[in-house]
This record gives structure tokens, sequence and C-alpha cells, in this order.
């Protein structure tokens, strides 16, 4: 059984930041190269929806199973450091080569909730939806509509409950099997206690990912070069204020 920390003070998240930044910074900035490619990805979706929309839940799919592979390259340099380690980033490029089959069975885990969720989408689309929608434009200029609120309300509170799922099953878990010789199930029931643990603590940690990440996306896309590897180096220092060694007496075990 893994360790957790609990009653984290709320103010963590905006710590975690701030020394999350200051690793991007020493490393060099070595994490925009990881920041690139989630970039590429916002690019790649928006395009394929514009020119052959059928497939974007397929290459979405693909990312989701590349997320945790790219990210353990943002981990690992913050770990290069915190060991002592020169950072080198093609080091970097083959860390998930230290427990590949328990982090590609969690990038399967996730790309199955969002598999999930789309066709959730799907249904609630054919349901509450009058015409199809050709483009992404149009569909979220139909989506956020005052005429179809019921449909914006239900479609909210249905993601909400996925996008809680994935988070708690995500909080600390790929930094932890990266760090540690540990299994995906043991990473998730340590990532869930975590949560429960530190409830409003993990609330604002998630807000401010969704504010960077999302504002990201939503205002200038290439900030993801920046904003990506720098919520990748605060996650580390997440899961190290949120994960303690089992000999910790400020460490409690949740069952």
């Amino acid at each position: 059984m893994i360790a957790v920390s609990a009653n984290l003070p709320l103010t963590s998240a905006f710590r975690w930041l701030k020394q999350g930044w200051g690793e991007f910074m020493c490393s060099g900035m070595r994490g925009a190269y990881y920041g690139a490619f989630f970039a590429l990805m916002g690019y790649a979706i928006s395009y394929i929806y514009g020119s052959f929309w059928q497939a974007t839940m397929g290459i979405t799919a693909g990312f989701f199973l590349m997320g945790p592979f790219i990210c353990c390259g943002v981990y690992d340099l913050s770990r290069q450091r915190e060991r002592g380690e020169p950072q080198s980033l093609v080091k970097s490029w083959f860390s998930w080569t230290r427990n590949w089959k328990s982090i590609a069975f969690f990038a399967a885990m996730l790309t199955f909730f969002m598999i999930i969720w789309a066709r959730v989408s799907v249904v609630l689309f054919a349901l509450f939806a009058s015409h199809d929608y050709p483009t992404l434009q149009s569909m979220l200029a139909q989506i956020v509509s005052v005429e179809n609120l019921e449909f914006l309300l239900v479609w909210a509170g249905v993601g909400f409950v996925f996008a809680s799922i994935v988070f708690a099953v995500s909080v600390v878990s790929v930094p932890l099997l990266l760090d540690r010789d540990a299994d995906t199930m043991m990473a998730v029931f340590a990532s869930v206690r975590a949560l429960w643990a530190n409830p409003g603590t993990c609330l604002i940690w998630g807000l401010c990912i969704v504010v960077l990440i999302g504002g990201s996306l939503a205002l200038f896309m290439p900030l993801l070069i920046i904003t990506a590897p720098w919520v990748g180096h605060a996650t580390w220092m997440a899961y190290k204020a949120m994960v303690g060694k089992d000999d910790e007496e400020t460490s409690r075990l949740l069952i």
C-alpha cells in the first residue's frame, strides 16, 4: 500500500505552479519540446475535424494513448534534477520504458474513458440536436446557444462526471508509475486516495490545470508549448507532495 499525505494546504496548488515554473526554467526550457507535441495535437484535431470530422474520435483516442508517454518526458526532467543527475532531453525520451507495461495499461484506461464519453456525447447530440453540425465552429455555436440550454446543462453535467472520474484516477498516477516500481491499479488507487485525502486542494489544482491548458486551447494554441510543460513540472511537484514515502510519519494510509 502506498502512503499518501493528507490535509495539504489549499494554497498548495499555487506553490506547485511556482515550483513547476522554476523547474521549467532550470531545465533550460527543455520541456518546451514536449509542449510542442501538445500544440501539434490540438492543431491536428482542429484540422481533421474541419476536413474529415468522422476521423476526429479516432485521432483523439490516439492522442489519449500517446499523452501519458509524452508527459513522462516532462516528469523525467524533474526527476533527473531531483536525483542530482544531469538533465538530458534524450534520456527523457525513453523514461517510460522503465515501467512501460503499466503506463501503457493506464493510457488504455484513459482512452477507454474517452471513447465512452465520445459515445455518450453522440447520444446526447442525437437526442437534443435538430440537425447535423458540419463544422466545428457551427457546432460550438449551436451548443452554447440559449436555445440549447437544456442540452448544454445535461452535456456539462455528464461531462463533469466523466472528467471527475478521469481526474481522480490520474492525479498522481503517471508520475508514480514513472518514479516507482508500481502497477497500474496500485497507482490508480493511490491517486484516488490522494484526492480523497485532499479534496479541496485537488479541486483547486484541477481548476488551475483547466485555466492554463483550456485557456491555451481556446485563446492561442501555441501557448501550450509553455503551459503544457509548466503544468507537467508542477504535476511532478504535486505528486511528490501528495505521495509520501512509506516510512514518513507525516503520511497516512487511507484504505
